[in-house]
């Protein structure tokens, strides 16, 4: 007899191996279940930026009827405010809801999948705002975007696109299909049952028990030929053995069906096998354990949902031994070679009792000052000799450039911006006038220092994912910064300016270029994993260089938004030079402290043991 194969199966999995050394899968997520997700997410993202737009509109028109210079300054507020809400919607939508809602944003909690770690467990804060980020690279590519992600996930075995491959994240089903366990025919009744105990062991074998519980379960899927020849076979096979008492023969399939099942649950169904070894049947084992396997998935579901307090302090001890007992039954499923489905189910069963028991949501929260005061300070520190390299990689070049523009002159012409060369010719008349380099207005200086902060922002995250480029995009763009300020500086020199526009950067500047240097270090770090991973492996380095790294990021956005304030309310305005040159010396001084404070930090242990179980 030659039975239909079972259909192919051609989800995707991930293993990984719990800490009580049972293995569980994960069931991927797919590329298209993952695209409509992002789809549903930006149209959401959207829809908050219009809402956000509106309502900056009918607030903005309401201080317009007021009239008067405070109305103009409380517009120019106003408008910074909308600026920096729309850069925290557009770069912090994906990173917040991963990182605060257990892998789910909106779109994804919609399709059903959610974002997790490599190892299984819930996803960290920090490799959510790292797989986010890259999103820069994979998601926002100019030329092509979306088509590096869409590349990397058809290709990647885990799904992976660049940005889970730099935090160490696959994403996965979190609401898998056939969840609660059931078959094809209703369980015996207690009357039957107890009968059934009297009548011996088992008839079918289980290869045969599995067969059938298959076909009848998918038998109205069939076409009505295919359910004829399918059911004139099974019942030729087992009508030997099992008398046949009807003549309709899927009538016969279904008893036979009801009283194997009886029978795989009596006492007889436990059998001697060879050298005194006990071989216990699937349908038993079933029959003993499923109501306790499901009781442990709701309490497990509540725990994930809500964390260790959704179980009183009693119950935790309890959640604990039962989720090692549920751990136990999965390795017992696969040796009793239990049906596929089951351990599907016991699967998902495990997983959701290791998120619940393990998930960092149980632990006490780090402070939000102890990032900002030592992790981010330690990790800059930590990698100093990155941070060193991006330096040099910038001012080499600014050196060169100031060189040849003050060595030939009218080269400038030719490679230098005409809006440059236009401003450095209109310096002394400006000086004399009584101006500075850029002076804006009381109700524009908030509009230019959100601005300014969040353009920097945006490209120190160019600068950091360049590292995944293996470093070639992060040196590139100090290299081209650095060439565009020694050529602007030395024609400002050329026209005997450069005081006056020193006088502009003076009081941003410290920061401003540190935070550079520290994004391209931190980009350094995840090409060095690339390039050099060590002795460890490719994927393993990328993952731990990330976690540092992601932590410089910290830094710089600390330090480029305090720059942006200074710049946007301080350099752009008519304040003397003695306050811009004096606020530049007070940077330079809080940044030296600044770093100090995470170098106490550093000593005991290096950051990136720390990493692992932190961010």
């Amino acid at each position: 007899m030659t039975l239909p194969a079972r259909d192919l199966d051609l989800r995707q999995h991930h293993g990984v191996e719990t800490p009580e050394h049972v293995d569980v899968r994960f069931e991927l997520a797919g590329v298209g279940s993952r695209v409509a997700a992002a789809v549903l997410d930006v149209l959401l993202l959207w829809l908050g930026l219009m809402l956000t737009f509106f309502a900056v509109v009918g607030v903005s028109g309401g201080l317009g009827g007021g009239g008067g210079g405070g109305g103009g300054v409380a517009r120019g507020w106003l408008t910074a405010l909308v600026i920096l809400a729309t850069f925290l919607l557009v770069w912090g939508y994906f990173a917040l809801f991963e990182g605060l809602n257990g892998g789910r944003t909106p779109g994804k909690q919609a399709l059903g999948i959610r974002v997790v770690m490599d190892t299984g467990r819930p996803l960290t804060g920090g490799a959510a705002v790292t797989r986010n980020l890259v999103r820069l690279l994979d998601c926002y590519f100019p030329p092509l975007p979306f088509v590096p992600a869409l590349v990397m996930m058809f290709f990647h075995p885990s799904n992976k696109r660049l940005g889970d491959m730099a935090a160490g994240t696959i994403v996965v089903r979190d609401r898998p299909t056939g969840w609660v366990l059931g078959t094809a025919v209703p369980a015996a009744p207690a009357a039957e049952t107890e009968e059934a105990l009297e009548t011996g062991p088992p008839e079918l074998a289980d290869a045969e028990f599995r067969i059938l519980d298959r076909f009848l379960s998918r038998m109205s899927e069939l076409a009505p030929d295919v359910q004829v020849r399918i059911s004139t076979d099974l019942a030729r096979r087992f009508e030997g053995r099992i008398p046949r008492r009807s003549a309709d023969v899927q009538a016969y399939l279904v008893q036979v069906f009801a009283e194997e099942q009886a029978k795989r649950r009596g006492r007889f169904a436990t059998r001697a096998g060879a050298a005194g070894r006990t071989t216990v049947t699937a349908e038993r084992f079933l029959a003993k354990k499923r109501d306790a396997w499901e009781k442990f998935r709701l309490t497990a579901v509540r725990m994930e949902r809500s964390g260790v307090g959704a179980l009183a302090e009693a119950e935790i001890p309890t959640f604990a031994a039962q989720y090692r007992e549920v751990a136990a039954d999965l390795a017992r499923a696969r040796t009793y070679q239990v049906d596929a489905r089951v351990i599907e189910y016991l699967e998902r069963v495990v997983s959701a009792g290791h998120n619940a028991l393990y998930r960092s949501r149980g632990k006490a929260r780090t402070p939000v000052g102890r990032y900002l005061l030592r992790d981010f300070p330690a990790a800059v520190v930590q990698s100093w000799r990155y941070v060193f390299a991006a330096f040099l990689l910038f001012v080499v070049p600014a050196i060169a450039g100031y060189i040849i523009v003050r060595d030939r002159p009218a080269l400038a012409e030719e490679i230098v911006s005409p809006v440059m060369i236009r401003r450095a010719e209109d310096a002394a008349a400006r000086q004399a006038e009584g101006y500075g380099y850029f002076e804006a207005g009381d109700a524009q200086r908030p509009v230019i220092a959100a601005l300014i902060m969040t353009n920097n922002i945006q490209v120190s995250f160019g600068a950091f994912v360049g590292g995944l480029t293996a470093g070639l995009l992060t040196a590139w763009l100090l290299f081209a910064n650095g060439m565009m300020l020694g050529l602007g500086m030395g024609v400002f020199k050329n026209h005997d300016a450069l005081g006056y526009l020193l006088t502009f950067v003076a009081g941003h500047g410290v920061l401003e270029l540190t935070a550079i240097f520290i994004s391209a270090g931190a980009g350094f770090r995840l090409a060095k994993a690339i390039i050099a991973p060590g002795d460890r492996l490719r994927r393993d380095a990328l993952v731990v260089e990330g976690r540092i790294a992601i932590q410089m990021m910290g830094a710089v956005v600390t330090l480029l938004t305090i720059a942006g304030l200074i710049e946007g309310l301080l350099s752009a305005s008519a304040a003397p030079a003695v306050w811009k040159y004096g606020v530049s010396a007070a940077t330079a001084v809080w940044l030296v402290l600044y770093l100090r404070s995470g170098w106490s930090y550093r000593l005991p242990r290096p950051l990136d043991q720390r990493a692992d179980a932190g961010t």
